[in-house]
């Protein structure tokens, strides 16, 4: 593993920890050096001396490696994503973004992720019915969060969304262990990947005042490509990474200064695209930015009001 970090002029300082391999992956230099790497013109190619190395790096038995790794997903997936249209070499990334498939593929042994969504058609027991309601359907409704997978081997176009978004689902189970500048990185690519100016809604006032002006994205390098399709099953974990960056534990604010951005972004995309599903997500994530930097909402929600008046 050395040697091949070496190559890619990889100067690790050494670090004095119980833990050297977790204490690597909040060590600002070394991922600042790296994202430098990965944002280099050739960085996607196949024969990337780093990628290659971030392959060989997740295939470990050693959970904090691939929590390393895991770090710089977002600007993997970002400058992937970006560049898909410039049709240029990028099987350097596709084999980190596939390893990622696989481990969680074999690790969910390919089962969909549901969750049991109770059926208001049935009555409960703190509701009184007028007449027994016959209906021999179970009182539980599974509503589906990500759906079976299949093994892949290669990325191809009708694949690749939802590869890229197994990926960031992977990201998003281990979200609380990632360094916040790994999450301020993934709200800047998503607001490159709006196209979108979303300075309208800043004021959360839901309508927008004058037309969104319509803004190329990068590719990470300064290059500017065209309009990004961005599907549900890619923008599904997107909305959730965005929502946990928002109302995380321990708010850092320029995370979430930055995470508002990129809702606002998707935000104005949706609304260009006229695209229900992405409107009523990111019409929500626009309630939670409203919640999360409203300073003057101090206000205990579970505390009960003393008062002598009853309010029927």
């Amino acid at each position: 593993m050395g040697a091949k970090v070496a190559e890619s002029n990889l100067a690790f300082e050494p670090i004095i920890n119980t833990n050297p391999t977790r204490s690597l992956l909040h060590d600002h230099h070394t991922a600042s050096h790296i994202s430098s790497l990965l944002r280099q013109p050739d960085s996607g190619a196949g024969d990337n001396n780093l990628c290659r190395w971030l392959y060989d790096t997740f295939q470990s038995s050693d959970p904090d490696l691939q929590l390393l790794v895991l770090r710089f997903l977002p600007i993997i997936a970002g400058i992937y994503i970006s560049r898909v249209a410039l049709r240029v070499p990028l099987a350097g990334f596709e084999a980190v973004l596939l390893a990622l498939y696989a481990h969680e593929t074999t690790t969910r042994s390919g089962h969909s992720i549901t969750v049991s969504v109770p059926d208001l058609s049935h009555p409960n027991l703190y509701h009184e019915t007028k007449a027994p309601t016959k209906n021999n359907s179970t009182g539980l409704n599974l509503a589906v969060i990500s759906p079976s997978l299949e093994p892949y081997g290669t990325v191809r176009s009708t694949r690749r969304a939802r590869i890229v978004g197994v990926a960031l689902e992977l990201y998003y189970s281990k979200i609380h262990e990632m360094p916040v500048q790994s999450k301020i990185e993934f709200c800047e690519f998503c607001r490159d990947w709006a196209g979108q100016d979303g300075e309208m809604y800043k004021e959360m006032t839901g309508s927008s005042c004058s037309s969104s002006s319509e803004r190329k994205e990068e590719d990470g390098n300064g290059e500017k490509v065209g309009s990004i399709p961005l599907p549900w099953e890619l923008m599904q974990p997107v909305f959730r990474i965005l929502g946990h960056c928002l109302l995380c534990p321990n708010q850092n604010k320029e995370l979430v200064d930055k995470s508002s951005e990129a809702c606002r972004s998707l935000y104005a995309r949706s609304m260009h695209d006229i695209n229900p599903k992405a409107i009523l997500a990111t019409g929500s994530l626009l309630r939670l930015t409203k919640q999360a930097l409203d300073s003057n909402d101090d206000i205990d929600r579970t505390e009960i009001p003393k008062s002598r008046v009853i309010s029927i």
